[in-house]
């Protein structure tokens, strides 16, 4: 059997690395990493929505076991949770990281240690958790991690909200892309992100993610190696437009697509700004969303929990 080499392995043997390094950290001189499109100079310490200037800022690193069954195996997914980030959604479970900013800034030496230490500990992948706005010092710490031996996959684990240039800078890096699907209405992503863009951003990300890795591919132990996985959180009311959103999934991206249809959402935060959104949703509103995701053709579903 052929040994999995991780895309970001390929990339540097290319020598296309160095020079993707230098591109990245130039979009942050005015920056356009993501949508919002702040134009500040964070190389100078200049900050917009995600309050992260030239250092990445991370609030913990472990061996996850409540991901998706593809990610987690036996052993964990390596998770990297970046402190802030760049959608802010009102309702947001991890609000202290998000939000107010609960971590520690890091140079690409301690990113890429961390890396290492997650692989060392027999972890799957190392999953960056919101990386949107870091993607530069990711590359970065990945140069110094691949001469330190990484060799597993990268899960890009984000909110959705991810332009389609920076995806293309990033392709060739990520062995997985894990994206939230969250709203397919404007006003709800208006209400809830200040993002009523979010729903056709989104949209144009996950075709150029799948454009990238293609379906999710699973190995003969259940481990995930390559591909996309689409999350979706059920809102309370149908506000997350599940339907619509499975439809798209199934009809513009792949009718494989492996999907994890999610039930945990409760009101943290600001959650009462957004009407409807005050309360956890029912079972009955979590079979339903299952159910439309199932007519609408979806059949890769991670495992209900």
């Amino acid at each position: 059997m052929n040994r999995f080499i991780p895309a970001y392995i390929k990339t540097q043997e290319s020598g296309r690395l160095l020079s993707k390094i230098k591109l990245a950290w130039a979009m942050m001189k005015s920056c356009v990493l993501c949508p919002r499109m702040c134009r500040v100079d964070r190389l100078s310490g200049e900050k917009g929505i995600c309050r992260t200037g030239k250092l990445a800022m991370v609030s913990s690193f472990n061996p996850h076991f409540g991901e998706e069954a593809p990610l987690v195996g036996r052993h964990g997914s390596g998770a990297i949770f970046f402190t802030h980030c760049n959608l802010l959604c009102n309702f947001c479970q991890n609000y202290d990281i998000s939000h107010e900013g609960w971590g520690n800034e890091i140079t690409d030496e301690q990113l890429a240690a961390m890396m290492i230490s997650l692989q060392n500990q027999g972890c799957h992948n190392i999953n960056f958790v919101t990386p949107t706005h870091v993607a530069p010092q990711i590359l970065s710490a990945l140069e110094i991690a691949i001469q330190n031996g990484l060799n597993i996959p990268l899960v890009y684990n984000s909110g959705g909200y991810d332009s389609v240039e920076t995806l293309r800078l990033l392709d060739g890096f990520f062995d997985i892309y894990m994206p939230d699907f969250k709203f397919w209405d404007i006003g709800i992503a208006d209400s809830t992100c200040n993002a009523g863009d979010y729903p056709e951003i989104a949209r144009q990300a996950l075709i150029e993610m799948h454009r990238q890795v293609g379906d999710l591919v699973i190995d003969s132990s259940g481990v995930a190696q390559r591909g996309l996985l689409v999350r979706h959180l059920v809102l309370p009311e149908g506000l997350a437009g599940t339907r619509d959103i499975m439809r798209f999934i199934y009809s513009s991206i792949s009718p494989d697509t492996y999907v994890n249809v999610m039930s945990q959402y409760r009101p943290c935060a600001r959650a009462h700004e957004t009407l409807g959104l005050s309360r956890t949703i029912t079972v009955e509103e979590f079979r339903a969303a299952v159910l439309f995701a199932k007519q609408e053709g979806i059949t890769r579903l991670d495992r209900v929990r």
